[in-house]
């Protein structure tokens, strides 16, 4: 095919990303462009077999338009012409400009006006680019100009609409505009006005990387690795495990892992510690296995009456040990470790079991974080997860959640009730389920692939009942489950992402709710004697008394127990303790109702 003069010629750039090619292909209609997005990442072009800064990209793609040069600002280094070092780019930008180009000074917007002015209407036919990096930083308030940014911006608009396009002889005859290029975080950091139905300037978004340009990019940083034909299979493992990540993260990756004489088999272990910042893998430990054993006899002690729940808990917790979550895709995901949905009457041990299993993975409870998602009923405290957007109050502090996984992403996270949070900040777990990270208001990306989400609702048991066969209640419990989310909510795509990781626990049966008591009870006498170094003892007519009293209503659950033995207990033992004062032994020998009130008596 042969190309028409004038015309772009599509395989003089094939295989650029496309940003640079609409901007190569626009240059006859637009002096002025917005880049915005991801702009200090390296590029990836095939055919060059390697990856460029956004700076040099833009200088091959200008110049194989014929450019003779390009000139970059920044107010931190002043002026560079482009390609440094490079004679004929510098004699033509003194010829453009009237003078050289002094890399020594800083120029003031006034100054710069001067380059700009000089570069859209040539007096001499020279093709050239000037770049405006870290343009979100020239105004304070791009809405709130003071008079030297607007006057300078005001200048700008201007230029855009009578900059004069350029024709020289060579590769693209025909008049081509010496574009401004703004490299801008967001468009909005740039002042509405200049580019609001104007024409002479065209936003173009720099996009993060896909999975083709990884699996391109790890074929190519697998030549860094003793391995001269790396396999497929293991750069696209490396590329599905980059997700998220930019290509030069992936350089970076790839450093890390050379500097760790990690394998080229093992660098998803170096994306992870690049990711997360740490060493160390709770999940490989060696011991691990055993705590999961030891772990079938300690968490249904400590949870007590939900035999089925524990267990479907414990092979969830297995196969996220395994590594074995999401392992029926065709690739490697990013997800949390493991995802759990607790449902069921309130107080039958749903956050317990979440404490537990923190305890029994990572040795304490401290990496425990809870949410009670009734504090996130209004839409805007969706703000407290991850952070106000830019320009808000709170905006420099970050999320609460989002925080808490970047500080230690080896996490147990709860979201207690989480019917009760607000419909769109449910959105927000969409992303954390599917991609396994959440990016807060300032842009700081939280990876979850090494944490465990552990989701409680009391949906559905307005219709169950203490006593029922534990197959009706754990149906009745789904359906309301999946009508809440697919009918009410209208989000069925969330309740996919839980899948069969919905645990139903009972209520509280009678047998249970006595191991339940006895617990409690211990757990009031070991205090008495760690506070007071007293030793309390209670007859066995106490006892069942107690008993009778604290398991008479088992749809409140443990929590109920624990309620009443506090008023009927804890209350007036503290009555009579302090007015005896101390000992070494104390026996309960009788416990009555005087109306309302419990009372007890010492000996």
């Amino acid at each position: 095919m042969t190309t028409q003069p004038g015309t772009p010629d599509d395989t003089r750039l094939e295989g650029f990303p496309a940003f640079v090619r609409e901007l190569d292909a626009t240059l006859s209609v637009h002096p002025q462009y917005v880049l915005w997005g991801n702009l200090h990442d390296s590029f990836l072009v095939p055919q060059e077999g390697r990856l460029f800064p956004l700076r040099d990209l833009l200088w091959e793609t200008l110049r194989r338009s014929g450019y003779s040069f390009m000139v970059v600002y920044d107010q931190v280094d002043g002026l560079r012409v482009h390609p440094a070092d490079d004679r004929d780019a510098a004699d033509a930008a003194a010829s453009l400009f009237g003078s050289r180009v002094d890399e020594r000074k800083v120029p003031s917007l006034e100054g710069l006006r001067t380059y700009l002015g000089a570069l859209a209407r040539p007096n001499r036919p020279i093709r050239a680019a000037f770049v405006i990096d870290y343009a979100s930083r020239i105004a304070r308030n791009p809405t709130e100009l003071e008079p030297a940014e607007k006057d300078f911006f005001v200048f700008c608009e201007k230029l855009s609409r009578t900059a004069t396009p350029v024709r020289t002889d060579g590769e693209r005859p025909k008049p081509l505009y010496n574009p401004v290029i703004w490299l801008a975080r967001r468009p909005g950091d740039l002042p509405p006005w200049l580019t609001a139905d104007n024409d002479g300037v065209r936003e173009i978004s720099v996009p993060r990387p896909h999975l083709g340009d990884r699996q391109q990019t790890a074929r190519l940083l697998a030549r860094a690795f003793e391995a001269a034909d790396p396999s497929v299979d293991v750069t696209d493992d490396f590329a599905q495990e980059a997700e998220g990540l930019t290509l030069q993260a992936m350089i970076e990756v790839t450093r890390l892992a050379k500097e760790r004489d990690v394998a080229l088999e093992d660098l998803p272990d170096a994306v992870r510690t690049y990711k997360l910042g740490v060493l160390d893998n709770p999940w490989k430990r060696e011991h691990l296995r055993r705590r999961i054993v030891d772990g079938e006899q300690r968490v249904p002690a400590r949870v007590v009456g939900q035999p089925q729940a524990v267990t479907k808990t414990l092979d969830i917790l297995k196969r996220a040990v395994l590594g074995l979550s999401g392992a029926q895709a065709a690739r490697a995901s990013s997800r949390p470790r493991g995802v759990l949905f607790f449902a069921g009457p309130t107080g039958v041990g749903k956050t317990e079991l979440a404490k537990a299993i923190t305890s029994l993975v990572f040795g304490n409870e401290d990496a425990y974080l809870r949410f009670d998602m009734s504090e996130f009923s209004a839409e805007h405290a969706g703000d407290r997860l991850i952070g106000s957007p830019p320009g808000y109050v709170g905006f420099e502090a970050g999320g609460e959640l989002t925080n808490a996984v970047r500080e230690d992403p080896f996490r147990v996270i709860l979201f207690d009730e989480i019917e009760k949070a607000h419909p769109r900040i449910l959105d927000k777990f969409l992303q954390i389920l599917e991609d396994g990270r959440l990016t807060d208001g300032r842009g700081n990306t939280a990876f979850f692939s090494e944490s465990i989400l552990v989701f409680t609702s009391n949906l559905g048991t307005r219709g169950v009942r203490p006593g029922m066969p534990y197959e009706d209640l754990e149906s009745s419990i789904r359906g309301a489950i999946t009508e809440h989310f697919t009918t009410e909510l209208n989000r069925p795509e969330l309740l996919n992402r839980f899948g069969d990781n919905i645990v139903i626990f009972d209520f509280i049966g009678p047998e249970a709710a006595g191991r339940i008591f006895d617990l409690q009870l211990a757990n009031i006498c070991r205090r008495v004697s760690d506070e007071h170094h007293m030793k309390l003892l209670l007859s066995e007519e106490v006892t069942a008394t107690l008993r009778d009293w604290c398991t008479s209503e088992l749809d409140k659950g443990g929590r109920g127990i624990g309620m009443a033995l506090e008023s009927s207990f804890i209350n007036p033992l503290a009555r009579a303790l302090f007015d005896r004062g101390p000992a070494a032994e104390v026996t309960v020998t009788g416990i009555r109702r005087e109306g309302n009130i419990a009372v007890v008596d010492l000996r």
